[in-house]
């Protein structure tokens, strides 16, 4: 955008659950009122002339400190949080964020729907060989270049098995990746560190998600998790449970090192999950 005009502009997709649609349009109001009431900007959502589920949310935001300042309210993330229990959101076009050289390194050209995500809200009337590290077939491409799309979307897969390289995994050599995407569209990564008392191991998908609340992330969209196995690899028990805690019913990615072999919904894995509902 021109560096004589600061607003800027997002554009998502919201394909609302069935039953949910007088829940998405209270959260929609609810969400205009904090843009306004914070001079973040102003929303518009649209809704589709023959998908009476999809809307057109776009944000028009007053420049981009204000964008950034959104995402990090917990008023926000709360709404997003909730907005992701009954919708899944893609987000087409990002003109607020700012890139820098590692996230631009996993940008691919395609927009394909229900990739991305991004909270914004206004209601308008009306398999994988033997071997540790060893890799055939497929793209293996982890990145390497740059679009000036700042709607590209973001290759989570990869990005993912560019984390499983550093994973350490000395006593069983079973390597995983993770990449965590959070509503603003930040990509956070994490691998599984093994210890020699082997109870002090954590996996790859609690690391992603630990690093993510460490540095101020409060709300999540999907999860790619990658392992070298002909076979999907499902995140355990104990990371089902912290990627629910914290990530609500995120959309899982399951790849090896060639290809995605399956994606769910964490509900889907976790069907009577245990959360502050219960205490």
């Amino acid at each position: 955008m021109s560096s004589s005009d600061r607003s800027r502009l997002s554009v998502a997709l919201v394909d609302v659950s069935p039953g949910h649609e007088a829940e998405f349009k209270a959260l929609a109001d609810e969400f205009e009122s904090v843009m306004a009431r914070k001079h973040y900007g102003r929303v518009d959502t649209i809704q589709d002339e023959t998908l009476s589920l999809r809307f057109y949310a776009v944000r028009h935001w007053a420049d981009a400190d204000a964008a950034e300042r959104c995402h990090a309210d917990p008023d926000v993330q709360a709404i997003t949080a909730r907005l992701y229990q009954i919708a899944r959101v893609t987000h087409v076009v990002n003109g607020a964020r700012r890139l820098d050289a590692s996230s631009a390194n996993l940008r691919t050209t395609r927009v394909e729907g229900d990739r991305r995500a991004g909270f914004d809200r206004r209601r308008t009337p009306g398999t994988g060989p033997a071997g540790t590290d060893r890799r055939s077939g497929g793209d293996r491409r982890t990145g390497g270049r740059r679009q000036s799309d700042p709607g590209a979307v973001v290759d989570l897969v990869a990005a993912a098995r560019l984390a499983r390289e550093h994973a350490s995994a000395a006593f069983s050599n079973f390597k995983v990746g993770a990449a965590l995407e959070t509503f603003d569209g930040v990509v956070v990564t994490g691998c599984n560190v093994e210890n020699a008392t082997y109870g002090l191991t954590i996996c790859a998908e609690r690391v992603a998600m630990f690093k993510a609340i460490s540095e101020g992330h409060r709300a999540f969209t999907r999860i790619a998790i990658v392992a070298d196995t002909k076979e999907p690899t499902p995140p355990c028990g104990a990371c089902r449970q912290i990627l629910w805690e914290f990530g609500g019913n995120l959309e899982i990615q399951l790849a090896n090192l060639a290809a995605r072999t399956a994606m769910y919904r964490l509900q889907d894995l976790l069907p009577m999950p245990f959360d502050s509902r219960l205490l």
